[in-house]
């Protein structure tokens, strides 16, 4: 294979766990062309990795936009052109990773002779030229299991799919100079990220027990920095009120500055999110706390661990039959949570 290209457009978990077909590629094709087509807001997750030689991103927030002001023609011409340059890359595999129409009309417009696609919802592997679906069993899941099924399926040598976040210099560096401002000074500091936030409130852990925790870590000499996105401003005031010496930067960060904090991190405990992902694929001790999902059992990571109760409703996914009691994620304790996590971190 001389060109190569990954469809995730999305979500920011799973780019970071399909992230390990980066070097699983490598392995197997070490002087291929290696591409990936990406939405904007997971991009910066793989703009510094020097193991891709190119980023393709499809702004579909501006197609949208263009859609609902009916600018229909300039639409079309969006699209001809991103069609355009797909089939001018020549690409002889494509990987659709995300298995949904979405992702497969870009696979199928790229025309490349060889279309994989993972899984395949709403009828997207018929527009593929073949079809992984990974088999399902009691074993353990580990951390991106179908994306590991579909390296498997390529061939990739044993041990070579591993999450590949790279970090920027600059963002790294902008990522110092915050934590700075905050008081925790690199090298040497030694502080607590904390991730709290999701889409979906059955996968939250509860905010008193995230300011218990806060106030855990500060004991043990580690500054709780709370991380999440702009629209968590709101719930991070609220664990952060009163909390003396956390550090709130929902929403101050960018992407990439974010990923940078948490390369630093002396530990992280987070739910069901990319960042939580993200720590265990940097190699922090990582504690992930699950409950109405579980994406994976073992995050394959000795510095990192999931805690989760299963319950006869469990996992519930996007319907809950607690009636907002989420016990799952109630069973819980901060001690437990705590000292799991004092266990990750060396001395």
């Amino acid at each position: 294979m001389r060109r190569i290209l990954i469809v995730r457009l999305s979500a920011i978990g799973d780019v970071v766990m399909a992230s390990g077909l980066i070097p699983a590629l490598r392995a197997l094709h070490p002087d291929a062309h290696l591409a990936w087509l990406v939405e904007p807001a997971a991009a910066p997750l793989l703009a510094h990795n020097p193991r891709l030689d190119e980023l393709i991103i499809w702004p579909r927030a501006e197609w949208q936009a263009l859609w609902r002001a009916r600018h229909y023609l300039a639409l079309w011409r969006r699209f001809t052109e991103f069609r355009r340059l797909l089939r001018a890359s020549r690409f002889d595999l494509v990987l659709d990773t995300q298995g949904l129409l979405k992702s497969a009309v870009w696979s199928w417009l790229s025309a490349a002779p060889r279309r994989i696609c993972l899984i395949g919802r709403e009828g997207s592997h018929r527009l593929a030229t073949e079809r992984v679906v990974p088999p399902k069993d009691d074993s353990p899941r580990p951390m991106g299991a179908e994306y590991r099924c579909l390296a498997g399926h390529l061939g990739a040598p044993e041990g070579s799919f591993q999450p590949d976040l790279a970090v920027g210099e600059a963002p790294r560096a902008r990522a110092r100079e915050r934590l700075a401002r905050e008081g925790i000074a690199a090298p040497g500091a030694r502080y607590a990220v904390l991730c709290p936030f999701t889409t979906r409130p059955q996968k939250h852990w509860f905010e008193d027990r995230w300011q218990a925790l806060a106030l855990r870590c500060a004991e043990a000499g580690w500054v709780p920095v709370l991380l999440g996105g702009p629209a968590d401003r709101e719930a991070a005031n609220r664990i952060a009120g009163g909390i003396k010496g956390l550090v709130n930067l929902a929403g101050a960060l960018k992407l990439d500055e974010t990923v940078a904090v948490i390369e630093g991190a002396t530990l992280l405990v987070g739910v069901d999110t990319g960042l939580t992902h993200m720590g265990t694929a940097l190699g922090v001790p990582t504690v992930a706390l699950f409950g109405s999902t579980k994406p994976y059992d073992e995050p394959l990571a000795p510095r990192s661990v999931v805690l989760y109760e299963k319950l006869a409703c469990s996992p519930c996914h996007r319907h809950p039959t607690c009636h907002g009691r989420f016990d799952c994620m109630r069973a819980l304790e901060v001690d437990r949570v705590f000292e799991v996590a004092a266990g990750k971190v060396k001395p």
